[in-house]
């Protein structure tokens, strides 16, 4: 009897596999989510890669293609969704997720059409993109419409809003928090909690 429950706690520890997948690369202008998520996937084992806009996930990209890629919907400059299609053009076997803070029903559409493989809402740890990757999009479970995609907490409104302004500050937290009109020392606080 014991020894079943070694094994099932064993399986329930397995990391999540994408066939195949040993490289990502990760777009995001958040700073401090990007390299929350790098860790992550550095920890599992993969070749990381990472960028903060088009213009260097492309330089980054073209000097060393990665199996998947995740892309932030909306970045300064050119969007996730131009981003997506020109990846697929440089290589087409890259799979692609889109993540956002503000998805609709038609961004989605949009991104799979376009050929990414998935869509996540924001906040979204390693396993949750991994989980995505491994579904593909034959899961896609779409909403009918906008109606029926859950309103974001106040919680991770404001989570998703203090990564923007501090991404749009180069990271620099005395400079976010004034642009927040918040202390220093309370934006560092709500920076260490967990993602809602």
């Amino acid at each position: 009897m014991h020894d079943s429950m070694d094994s099932t706690a064993t399986q329930l520890e397995q990391p999540i596999r994408v066939e195949g997948a040993q490289s990502i690369l990760l777009v995001d202008d958040s700073i401090v989510l990007r390299d929350r998520l790098a860790m992550a996937f550095r920890e599992r084992g993969f070749r990381v890669s990472v960028a903060s806009d088009y213009d260097e996930a492309i330089a980054v990209f073209s000097n060393e293609p990665t199996d998947l890629a995740v892309l932030d919907l909306r970045m300064p400059g050119k969007p996730g969704l131009i981003l997506l299609q020109e990846i697929k053009r440089l290589n087409p076997e890259t799979k692609v997720l889109i993540l956002s803070g503000f998805g609709s029903i038609a961004t989605a559409i949009d991104a799979i059409r376009m050929g990414a493989t998935n869509f996540l809402p924001k906040p979204a740890d390693a396993d949750d993109i991994l989980t995505a990757f491994v579904r593909g999009d034959a899961e896609v479970d779409l909403p009918e419409s906008d109606d029926e995609i859950p309103v974001p907490t106040l919680a991770q409104a404001e989570w998703e809003h203090i990564h923007r302004i501090l991404a749009d500050c180069g990271g620099n937290i005395s400079e976010a928090a004034r642009r927040l009109g918040i202390h220093r020392r309370s934006l560092q606080r709500k920076l260490r909690k967990r993602a809602p």
